[in-house]
């Protein structure tokens, strides 16, 4: 088992700098300048609210290393591009900066993730994809890693749920436009079987789908115990809103995609009682001390001062993305994009997203283990008892 980074080794737990070296300017050739990071988000379009809290977690983590003198002797300067939220936008920021960066980051929008994927693993630049779609790392790509916990991760962590639960029959809405969910639905299906659990209705629908009142009507008239929604962005505040209305009594499971003020403030008192999945960041505060909660502390406390709420879960993934990349340019002596790549491969760290431990046969690095699973309580998230448990254990393991 490869050694884990301690998470107080290198200053102010490993966001700063240790060592010194030299490293690489965006063509990846030795010199002396500043370590140049991509950072590709939505800052227009659908998913603009996900990608800002993307971007104010990545400056923090750059702000708060060059503070500290920045990576071995280096500053960090962000080169951000618009994705707009539209894959071929994605591609457009990314041919803009390509020449320019030692490594990439972002975006959150599945659809644009995987649109540049096979364009950063062709020039050979590291990237850290916010975006959770299993196709980015399955099959391996060299150079493309994953920080968010893997949409099949999220399903399979809600069945082990409603297997303690006794819950045996669900139904399942998909947004066939996303990716993110997409894959969610394919991985569920998969995986139902393993957990006792049947799918006994399966309801697709789309992204500018504004009424959902034939799928409450269709999960009424099935035996289900619980109805899972996969959706991003405007599509789980409609359904949200509309599923309170309905007067159904089945509870509504939803995704890390709600994990946020983006989800909980339009919701309003609607959302108590709503089952809501989270990385384990988001509900840091209700952890017992440790190193986990001592690194999600390191990005929540600065982060709610600056903004005044607690970072929402895409914050948790762009703060983790940094720290990951951050630590492997520390392993790695310097900027190289293979040298960085390989330092990625071989990484063991404790992130607000929970341990990582990347390897060439493991791009996406997380296990199950760190999602948490959540209900509205007063609005915000509080973890269940069964999660408690889950979670408490794995920390201490650390």
């Amino acid at each position: 088992m490869r050694k884990l980074v301690p998470v107080i080794a290198c200053l102010t737990l490993a966001v700063t700098a240790c060592g010194g070296g030299g490293g690489s300017g965006g063509d990846g050739s030795t010199g002396p300048g500043p370590i140049r990071v991509g950072l590709i988000i939505s800052l227009t379009g659908n998913y603009t609210p996900l990608g800002s809290e993307d971007k104010k977690a990545v400056e923090l983590a750059v702000e708060q290393v060059n503070a500290q003198g920045g990576l071995l002797g280096r500053k960090v300067e962000l080169v951000q591009r618009d994705d707009k939220t539209a894959p071929d936008q994605g591609i457009v920021a990314f041919n803009q900066i390509k020449g320019q960066i030692d490594a990439l980051i972002g975006p959150v929008f599945s659809n644009s993730a995987l649109a540049i994927e096979p364009l950063a693993q062709r020039e050979k630049i590291p990237y850290l994809s916010l975006a959770p779609a299993q196709e980015q790392v399955e099959p391996i790509k060299s150079y493309i890693f994953v920080t968010p916990a893997l949409t099949s991760m999220y399903a399979e962590r809600y069945l082990q749920y409603m297997q303690a639960e006794k819950i045996t029959k669900i139904a399942v809405a998909h947004d066939t436009k996303s990716a993110y969910s997409v894959a969610g639905h394919k991985a569920m299906i998969s995986l139902a079987t393993k957990y006792g659990v049947t799918v006994v209705a399966d309801e697709p629908y789309e992204t500018t789908n504004s009424d959902f009142s034939a799928i409450f009507t269709h999960v009424r008239d099935s035996d289900a115990q619980a109805l899972v929604f996969w959706g991003s962005g405007a599509p789980g505040v409609t359904a949200g809103k509309q599923y309170a209305a309905s007067g159904l009594k089945v509870p509504l499971f939803l995704t890390g995609s709600q994990a946020s003020k983006l989800w909980l403030e339009p919701m309003g008192a609607a959302a108590e009682g709503m089952t809501v999945q989270s990385a384990i960041g988001v509900v840091g505060d209700q952890l017992p001390a440790g190193k986990q909660k001592q690194v999600i502390d390191q990005m929540a406390v600065p982060f709610q001062q600056k903004y005044g709420y607690p970072p929402p879960q895409f914050a948790q993934d762009g703060y983790s993305a940094a720290l990951l990349l951050f630590e492997a340019i520390r392993k790695a002596g310097g900027s190289g994009r293979d040298q960085v790549r390989q330092a990625l491969e071989t990484m063991d760290l404790v992130t607000p997203n929970g341990r990582f431990r990347y390897s060439a046969t493991d791009h996406s690095g997380l296990k199950p283990e760190y999602i948490s699973i959540n209900t509205v309580k007063d609005g915000r998230f509080v973890v269940t008892d069964w999660a408690k448990k889950q979670l408490t254990t794995t920390v201490s393991t650390e």
